[in-house]
């Protein structure tokens, strides 16, 4: 039951009667007066919100409608709720409320972001408020702070802290995912427990698989902070269109439902994965699709380490104490302007993941196939065809042509090549081609 839901509506007192019950009949409009008049709520994305967020069972809401009404109705009381809560819709609805990115409400008042400063107490209608209290005076979180000088290099684990910071506050202003990528047995799943213990409800299991695939998977995501793909598959993704929204986009989305009218809502949920290889797609190799990851490898497994299997209970015990670091790492991360600090090891590794996904890339760095020549040009149907025998040479699968039309299309300012319908073929026929580049012979 919501906490902000208080069985405070008018009692029968001897011979009076509550304002909503003239002795015969419930009149629903003043029901609903004085339960928003005692009840802070309002309604919109199919959804009530109160001071403690969104309410996720209407149930909640109809079990004290009951409790209030029961002496006053003795017959259809089903349906009489139901229409109260219909008309509760209406009397509460409001067009947009738009997430606030600049706050932090927790369970004992609101950490204003830009301020840098908490008040204590709650009497305002939020999107999202987390379980646990804001404590300033916190301790340290060492146990937590140690794991993670045990799985991470020392450089990266900024990089952690303002991304795990960045998803306290509803914005995707920084447009970033974050994969943790490890060999197995590193102990990274301890860190996906606590994460989850920090933001509660407001997290949530998810695969970016499905959500990239699935459009009902989408609107799961409403209302959530972050969602943690535990095992990430290494099937490359179909399709990244969604994925690449949901990373960028601060705009409502279309959100659909199981036998349920689309309807526009936000998402603002964070994405971060466990993984032990890397996240991939079919045919995007844009940039838009890499630069939208973080990749943080962990450290080997120490042979000689050894497990303590109640490390998650311990580090659960200063959730306080990572949360004042998580805020830490937002303060650094905005005033930073949403840039992450990044180890060269960081950036080296997002490479490495668009280098291995597409092997164009290495292709185009290859010699003996192409060189660049300012005065050269060739057409792309031969630049397709040297790049799938550079291909069989080095068993690698080509990438089919049009996927190779759209890398090479990206990529010109950087080969410092052109692409125009000026090039000549051998049949001397004028077709489209790359002025920059030729056939390499000796």
């Amino acid at each position: 039951m919501s906490k902000e839901l208080k069985n405070t509506l008018p009692k029968k007192a001897q011979n009076t009667y509550p304002v909503w019950y003239d002795g015969k009949n419930i009149n629903e409009y003043k029901f609903c007066e004085c339960f928003l008049e005692e009840n802070k709520l309002l309604y919109t994305e199919d959804s009530f919100f109160g001071i403690d967020g969104r309410i996720s069972r209407i149930d909640d809401i109809k079990a004290l409608i009951l409790n209030e009404i029961k002496e006053y109705c003795s017959v259809f009381i089903s349906r009489k709720i139901d229409s109260i809560i219909n008309l509760l819709k209406i009397c509460s609805s409001v067009d947009d409320f738009p997430p606030e990115a600049d706050k932090i409400h927790f369970k004992n008042g609101t950490y204003f972001v830009r301020n840098k400063e908490f008040k204590p107490g709650k009497d305002k209608i939020v999107r999202f408020r987390l379980f646990t209290e804001y404590k300033q005076d916190a301790p340290k979180p060492f146990t937590w702070l140690n794991y993670l000088n045990d799985l991470f290099f020392p450089e990266d684990i900024p990089t952690i802290q303002e991304f795990l910071g960045y998803c306290l506050i509803p914005t995707t202003k920084a447009q970033k995912a974050l994969v943790i990528k490890g060999k197995g047995g590193e102990g990274k799943s301890q860190m996906g427990y606590v994460i989850k213990k920090l933001f509660g409800s407001y997290s949530k299991d998810g695969s970016i698989a499905k959500v990239s695939e699935d459009r009902f998977a989408r609107a799961d995501l409403e209302g959530i902070l972050l969602m943690i793909d535990d095992d990430l598959k290494m099937e490359g993704l179909k399709q990244t269109d969604y994925i690449k929204k949901i990373i960028t986009s601060q705009d409502k989305k279309d959100l659909e439902r199981k036998g349920k009218q689309s309807y526009q809502g936000y998402i603002y949920s964070r994405i971060m994965a466990f993984s032990n290889g890397d996240l991939i797609a079919l045919y995007d190799r844009s940039n838009g699709f890499f630069r939208r990851q973080l990749v943080i490898t962990t450290k080997d497994r120490s042979p000689d380490r050894v497990d303590d299997p109640f490390i998650a209970e311990k580090m659960c015990k200063e959730l306080d104490g990572i949360l004042v670091w998580q805020i830490e790492g937002l303060d650094r991360l905005i005033s930073n302007n949403y840039v992450f600090t990044e180890s060269e090891r960081t950036k080296a590794n997002c490479e490495a993941v668009k280098s291995n996904s597409c092997n164009a890339i290495e292709f185009m760095d290859s010699e003996g196939f192409i060189r660049f020549n300012p005065e050269g040009s060739i057409t792309a149907k031969d630049l397709y065809g040297i790049y799938c025998s550079w291909c069989t040479e080095n068993a690698f699968e080509p990438m089919k042509q049009r996927s190779f039309s759209n890398f090479i299309g990206e990529h010109l300012d950087s080969y410092k090549i052109t692409h125009d319908n000026n090039v000549y073929n051998n049949d001397n026929t004028r077709v489209w081609g790359y002025h920059g580049l030729e056939k390499y012979t000796q």
